[in-house]
């Protein structure tokens, strides 16, 4: 294999990555703060919607991800309500809100537009554009180091560059600021912060809230990036797979980073070796190898990751003493 087919497998696992890397990091901030976020997919879903039905009417791209955020946020919201103000089981509001998302999205899909649930192809702007970084032409032909900065560093969509500097950042939050430090520990223990006078509360639907906003933008990825519209159930999984990857990364954001790619890297090489003769095996149904992702997701979760625990008190809605 040539090094340019190394990168272009590389390229595509950094495309096929920045979904599950945004919506990994939004499971993370909601987690940290001991609310579980089952509804990744749903919010998700209905963020790709969003951002692909302003998209088509506006024809800016950016209307659409400003659209898709909003509609994250709002589903982010119902989901606060009812695991934080109303104390509901937080396990059932997220698939209730996956539920909701999968019903809505393709029954106002075909109500506005007529097409199946999809929204129209988006027009010309309403779908963002990759970007060519500085002098990644004259670079190109410097052997390998030219060849890397053009193909895989360069000629990424701007949300690609947001997924990946929201690793540092959300490092940094989590460990270098005094909101940080009060999130993992209303993770952990809610009742001291609550006594030290900060509002657990507040907290949490902060925590939801920016888990809204990176839902959203990972759905903007899928429907006017990496696509061009919306399609029923488009997110096809990929909310439960980031799911599976923050647990992978024991809810540290490198490590998830690192999962992510991985599962990223898997996605890449089943769309490659669909229709592909294997030595000794053979042609292998196209069935099976799309089911790889999810394979592995099983098996790395069956054993393979060692013993993960949750911040302690998440999943438990906190009720303040009187």
């Amino acid at each position: 294999m040539d090094i340019f087919a190394v990168l272009s497998l590389l390229d595509a696992t950094i495309r096929l990555t920045t979904p599950l890397l945004l919506a990994c990091l939004a499971g993370l901030y909601c987690e940290r703060s001991g609310v579980f976020n089952i509804g990744l997919e749903g919010k998700m879903l209905a963020g790709a919607f969003g951002a692909a039905v302003v998209a088509a009417l506006t024809g800016s791209a950016w209307l659409g991800m400003l659209a898709g955020v909003g509609v994250g946020v709002a589903f982010a919201l119902i989901h606060g309500i009812a695991s934080i103000t109303l104390k509901g089981n937080q396990i059932i509001s997220g698939v209730a809100i996956n539920f909701l998302a999968a019903g809505l999205t393709t029954l106002l899909g075909q109500s506005w537009f007529r097409q199946g649930g999809r929204t129209p192809a988006l027009p010309q702007g309403g779908r963002f554009a990759p970007i060519e970084l500085p002098f990644a032409s004259e670079l190109a032909g410097i052997p390998i180091l030219g060849p890397i900065y053009s193909e895989l560093v360069s000629g990424h969509y701007i949300l690609v560059y947001i997924a990946f500097l929201m690793v540092p950042l959300t490092f940094f939050v989590l460990y270098r600021t005094r909101f940080g430090l009060r999130l993992r520990a209303v993770g952990e223990n809610p009742k001291a912060v609550d006594t030290a006078g900060i509002s657990v509360t507040l907290l949490r639907y902060q925590a939801v809230l920016i888990a809204g906003v990176l839902c959203g933008l990972a759905g903007a990825y899928l429907s006017i990036a990496q696509g061009s519209g919306f399609g029923n159930n488009m997110t096809a999984g990929k909310g439960f797979i980031a799911l599976a990857a923050l647990i992978f990364a024991k809810w540290r954001p490198v490590p998830a980073m690192f999962a992510c790619l991985l599962f990223g890297f898997l996605d890449a090489m089943q769309i490659r070796l669909q229709g592909v003769d294997l030595p000794v095996i053979g042609q292998v149904p196209v069935q099976a190898i799309q089911a790889l992702p999810y394979v592995l997701t099983v098996v790395l979760l069956a054993g393979f990751i060692g013993k993960a625990v949750g911040p302690r008190a998440g999943g438990v809605p906190y009720t303040k003493e009187r």
